[in-house]
């Protein structure tokens, strides 16, 4: 049953992220009836997602050290329930900052309770096909936005957004709830000593403020942050820059849409890839292709060359990121998985959050986007730079399938 079971945790974490994401993300479908039905500010609430980041940063963090000490269950069904509370409160706000707290503060801590807490849980389930596992479960939170916000559009134009909005909110209970009873800890191996100590199969013996003073986090956590901010301003601003380069707006949305689809591809490619081959060639590998796409985006001229590059930077970025995990997973064990991870993410989501900031600052400054996509490329090969300092281990080796 353990063989076969895992793959349920996979399933459920994909569930998770896919609702959980998809319902913070569903901002953007909501934006426009929100502001004619308010009459509150487009920036007010678009405020929201900005305080996702920022909320989700944090409380990652905090949330992955409650998994680590009480298991994953209880912190993903806390999530469950604050998910859709969050929801239905922000659909009956009345008022600006009600509904800011409800989308922006509540929402994102709700979807940090599954991020961090499932991947760190879904390594500790595997030993082979590791990659692969946390690459569907990351899977998961890449669909999101091909699900849930279609499926908000839907109710908005059969009913309005408060009643879309209530809608999903007692959805992501119907559908989280039953996932996160499903949530189950792995097998203890027979040789795990009772005091926490160290393993006798290899499993590193160290407290969290060890492993969070050690150089190996060190490295982790800044080739992380570097690997978001490279990509985050060029996919933020993707949009606008494919219309500076005459692509129909319509077209240059599609643009996004095509790094997306290619993103779900490259998690499995890359997944399996790092199975095979190790994760830490493999990411290196991916972030070397990242800085290089990057800046071969001053280079396009038509629609072609943009959804030819949006394939390749789509796969590249949506790749690498669920190998952090298993680097992670490797130098520091399952005990502290947890707490390690949701730290390493709490940087990611500082670097997620500095891209779009510099991309307007630069545009702002200069009236084209050319540095942002030449600093972003030199901030990429930065990453991959330190990304060859992660320390050789078992995740770095080619695994048997």
């Amino acid at each position: 049953m353990t063989h076969s079971y895992r793959w349920l945790i996979v399933a459920a974490g994909a569930l998770m992220g896919c609702v959980a994401i998809g319902a913070m993300f569903s901002l953007a479908i909501f934006l426009e009836p929100i502001a004619a039905g308010t009459q509150w500010s487009r920036a007010g609430i678009s405020s929201a997602m900005t305080l996702n980041f920022l909320v989700m940063g944090v409380s990652g963090f905090a949330w992955g050290a409650l998994s680590d000490r009480f298991g994953a269950r209880i912190v993903v069904l806390a999530g469950a329930v604050l998910l859709g509370l969050a929801l239905v409160l922000a659909s009956r706000a009345h008022s600006l900052l009600a509904f800011q707290v409800g989308y922006g503060v509540l929402v994102g801590m709700a979807a940090s309770t599954f991020f961090a807490p499932m991947i760190a849980l879904t390594t500790a389930w595997f030993d082979r096909q590791r990659s692969l596992a946390v690459s569907l479960v990351s899977a998961g939170m890449g669909v999101a936005p091909m699900t849930i916000s279609p499926f908000a559009r839907w109710l908005i134009t059969a009913y309005d957004w408060r009643t879309a909005m209530l809608v999903i909110g007692i959805g992501a209970w119907a559908l989280l709830l039953p996932a996160a009873f499903l949530v189950r800890q792995p097998p203890k191996p027979a040789a795990e000593a009772p005091d926490g100590g160290e393993i006798a199969g290899g499993e590193p013996d160290m407290t969290v403020w060890q492993a969070l003073r050690s150089p190996q986090f060190l490295v982790l956590g800044l080739t992380f942050f570097a690997c978001c901010a490279a990509h985050s301003g060029p996919i933020f601003h993707m949009v606008s820059y494919a219309m500076l380069c005459g692509v129909a707006p319509m077209a240059a949305v599609s643009i996004y849409s095509v790094e997306g689809l290619a993103g779900l591809g490259g998690r499995i490619l890359f997944g399996v890839a790092g199975d095979r081959l190790g994760a830490k060639p493999v990411l290196v590998a991916g972030l070397l292709i990242q800085a290089a796409v990057i800046p071969a985006y001053l280079l396009a001229g038509g629609l072609g060359q943009f959804y030819g590059l949006a394939v390749i930077f789509g796969a590249t970025y949506g790749g690498t990121m669920p190998l952090y995990a298993v680097l992670a997973r490797d130098t520091f064990g399952s005990r502290i998985m947890g707490t390690v991870f949701g730290a390493a993410t709490m940087l990611s989501a500082l670097g997620m959050s500095f891209g779009p900031l510099a991309g307007g600052m630069v545009y702002d400054a200069y009236a084209s986007y050319s540095w942002l996509f030449i600093g972003s490329g030199l901030v990429g090969l930065g990453a991959a730079g330190m990304a060859l300092a992660f320390p050789r281990g078992k995740s770095a080796l080619p695994q048997p399938v």
